[in-house]
């Protein structure tokens, strides 16, 4: 009997083990920013072609993507109003730039608890045939609630030819733990121009 009981307890706890590593699993699932998916906040302005759009994303959280001046801002909320008061919304890169239309959300279980995005920087030292400047590419990312959402870390994708993994690594072991407005942003892996030009000031 007592060997009995005792097998019982031994497969409730494996159960219970399991369900807390699938409950806890960290995985990535993504959503669109591009226009055609999301909502547009008023017109674009008649003085600088600045727009605002909402896009949905996932549990119960929205993304915002803010333009101005050929510059973007993404942040993130239950809202749109929440979003445009996190410190995402106020991260402006110095020179022209633009976000892709895919979010990368990662989460543990069903919680998402950062994103990542590739942003594309212009670098006015480097002009194509047109005399417009070439972008280099960046991954950003961002934390979200419970907590303040911002800026995490930045992976330069061409530097770095895993920068996907790093990025990704960087989400699920700084994320959560890391303190807006009191812990520097992360450059991981190798340093490369993007960075460079997100960074200065």
């Amino acid at each position: 009997m007592i060997r009995i009981v005792t097998t019982c307890l031994s497969v409730l706890l494996i159960c219970a083990a399991v369900n807390w590593a699938c409950a806890e699993a960290v995985g990535g699932i993504y959503t669109s920013t591009a226009p055609k998916d999301c909502r547009q906040i008023g017109k674009p302005s008649a003085l600088d072609g600045s727009t605002m759009r909402v896009c949905p994303g996932k549990s119960g959280l929205v993304v915002l993507i803010a333009e101005d001046d050929l510059r973007e801002v993404v942040s993130v909320g239950r809202n749109r109003k929440e979003a445009a008061e996190e410190p995402a919304a106020k991260v402006w890169f110095a020179p022209f730039n633009s976000s892709d239309t895919t979010v990368e959300w990662r989460a543990a279980g069903a919680k998402p608890f950062a994103i990542i995005q590739r942003w594309h920087i212009a670098d006015s030292s480097d002009p194509d045939k047109q005399g417009r400047p070439n972008t280099k590419a960046m991954l950003v990312v961002t934390r979200l609630p419970p907590g303040p959402v911002c800026h995490v870390a930045y992976v330069d994708a061409i530097a770095n030819p895993t920068a996907n993994e790093l990025a990704r690594k960087a989400a699920d072991d700084f994320a959560r733990g890391f303190r807006c407005g009191k812990d520097e942003v992360k450059i991981i892996g190798t340093r490369g121009r993007a960075v460079e030009l997100a960074t200065m000031r």
